[in-house]
């Protein structure tokens, strides 16, 4: 287990064990409240703890080395836990709308509101600074399941904001004599609804990371790297593909070299390669280059003295995040101009 991937097992642990505790402490604010609003909040929480371990497996199973059976390394284990996650979310959004429902037809007795709030009120503190934590470090060190997790418990925190709020107005109606035990299920009703959408949104991400969906957000900072360490022997770098397993990155591309380099010179290349995306990503990048001859049409785009050169240097090209995720070399644009040319006049 590398350093990355311990530390974010580490960290899955304190918010298994956060979870746990805020779940004790709501039910008891619901047993002494009776309100369907904190009970909300406390199923919800039992989302959380169970959650919070298989996330916690995950992470640890994700973090073993691949091995003949899963050569890719298995974080893809943490798709799968996020999509467990975001599926329970969601069925808590649902459960919680239920029960509303029911305590809105017929309403219970709703007591010491005032401790329930402000018990609620604390939770939900606690759940805030521990979710931003989570989602901070689940996207420097890429790992869906820390991240699946963290917008959980910030999910839950905001159900729980609004949930104090409702109470508060709860409490001010019921201590002005008023009839508001209707109030207390509506929101939760409420509430019930943004749990559930929140759980969709977390399956949907956990979906398109299981199905390889590009980063563009890595995509666009692979290609800055790209830019800023190009060497001259770089002549067009297309095909770039990126693939996440957890916390490991895999990146694969076409690079154009001269047609005079040396299998030993394009491995070089390679590991230079690997060393700066290191310098942005940590010690769990694998690159991979298929290596390019070049021909006489990319003279312009070389500036390297050499024998077989048919065309005076012109510029270097940029690449960008489109560019990069081309499937074919950057043919300059006279020689596609000619071609079009040629097939309008057949």
């Amino acid at each position: 287990m590398d350093a990355a991937a311990r530390s974010n097992f580490d960290f899955q642990k304190i918010i298994a064990a956060v979870g746990f505790v805020l779940m004790a402490i709501k039910f008891v604010a619901y047993f002494m409240t009776g309100s369907v609003a904190i009970l909300t909040d406390a199923l919800e929480s039992i989302v959380n703890v169970v959650a919070g371990f298989v996330g916690l497996y995950a992470l640890y199973l994700s973090a073993q080395p691949a091995d003949r059976s899963h050569p890719f390394g298995h974080g893809k284990i943490e798709n799968v836990s996020a999509t467990i996650e975001g599926t329970m979310i969601t069925v808590a959004g649902a459960i919680i709308i239920y029960e509303s429902i029911l305590s809105f037809l017929h309403p219970g007795e709703i007591k010491q509101l005032d401790i329930g709030i402000v018990i609620v009120a604390a939770a939900a503190v606690v759940n805030f600074l521990v979710g931003r934590a989570a989602i901070r470090k689940g996207k420097k060190t890429r790992s869906p399941a820390l991240v699946a997790s963290g917008k959980h418990l910030c999910s839950d925190t905001y159900s729980s904001v609004g949930i104090i709020i409702g109470l508060a107005v709860v409490y001010i109606a019921m201590w002005m004599g008023y009839d508001a035990a209707w109030l207390d299920s509506s929101i939760a009703i409420i509430f019930g609804v943004i749990i559930g959408y929140t759980g969709l949104k977390v399956i949907k991400q956990s979906i398109d990371d299981s199905m390889d969906r590009t980063d563009e957000e890595m995509v666009e900072e692979v290609s800055k790297i790209l830019n800023v360490f190009r060497h001259d022997d770089w002549i067009d770098i297309y095909g770039l593909r990126i693939i996440k397993y957890g916390h490991n990155i895999f990146v694969d591309m076409h690079i154009m070299f001269p047609k005079d380099q040396t299998v030993e010179y394009v491995s070089e290349e390679e590991n230079q390669l690997q060393e700066a995306l290191k310098w942005k990503y940590g010690e769990a990048v694998d690159v991979s280059i298929t290596p390019i001859p070049c021909n006489d049409m990319f003279c312009r785009y070389c500036d390297r003295n050499c024998f077989n050169r048919c065309e005076d240097f012109e510029k270097h090209l940029n690449w960008n995040a489109d560019s990069l995720m081309m499937k074919g070399m950057h043919i300059p644009s006279r020689l596609v101009q000619i071609d079009d040319s040629i097939n309008s006049n057949d």
